[in-house]
């Protein structure tokens, strides 16, 4: 070797090859092969603009007790109507129209029109479950039967609302925090 060609000669380290993989090889994705372009029993039938209607039987042969294929399948039926038949029996006791009509038995006229001037002299004190218990009726009964004006409606519902105002005063910071949270997610819905 010339004297030149050893001084231009690069050092050892640097003229070395790297002999590593950079990276770990990925495999492939796994392609399923096509189940139709195979199948023996698949029927073709083109059809105009270039399309193609592939038409594969089941696997397996038909049940003759499928209700799905069963041209008298009782799906397809109307069901049949009861004629007079009796009801079953109640699951629970306390159950149906005749036990309603046991717990709340009719209101007389008189009864009905005391109702309703108890409500319309106090309906505050007469509130609506109270009344439900001195008659022997349900809440939602002396409500359609016996309702509050509108203003007297609103001025309850102002005084129930000062009244929470004045309990949310006294709560702290963090439950203020969630509850308007909770209040902006509900103006979101």
């Amino acid at each position: 070797m010339s004297a030149l060609a050893r001084r231009l000669r690069l050092p050892h380290a640097c003229s070395s090859v790297r002999t590593y993989a950079t990276r770990i090889p990925e495999r492939p994705p796994y392609r399923a092969p096509d189940p139709l372009v195979n199948n023996p029993n698949a029927t073709y039938t083109k059809l105009e603009d270039d399309l193609t209607f592939i038409h594969r039987p089941p696997p397996t042969a038909p049940s003759p007790w499928s209700y799905t294929t069963n041209p008298a399948s009782p799906l397809l039926q109307s069901a049949p109507t009861p004629a007079g038949e009796a009801l079953p029996p109640p699951t629970r006791p306390g159950q149906g129209a005749e036990a309603e009509a046991e717990a709340w038995p009719r209101m007389s006229d008189e009864d009905l029109a005391k109702m309703r001037a108890l409500r319309a002299e106090d309906p505050v004190r007469y509130s609506r479950s109270r009344l439900s218990k001195m008659f022997n009726c349900s809440p939602n009964f002396v409500a359609i039967m016996a309702p509050t004006k509108m203003r007297e409606r609103k001025k309850i519902l102002r005084q129930r609302d000062a009244e929470h105002e004045e309990a949310r005063s006294k709560w702290g910071v963090k439950r203020a925090y969630f509850e308007a949270a909770r209040k902006k997610r509900r103006g979101l819905w």
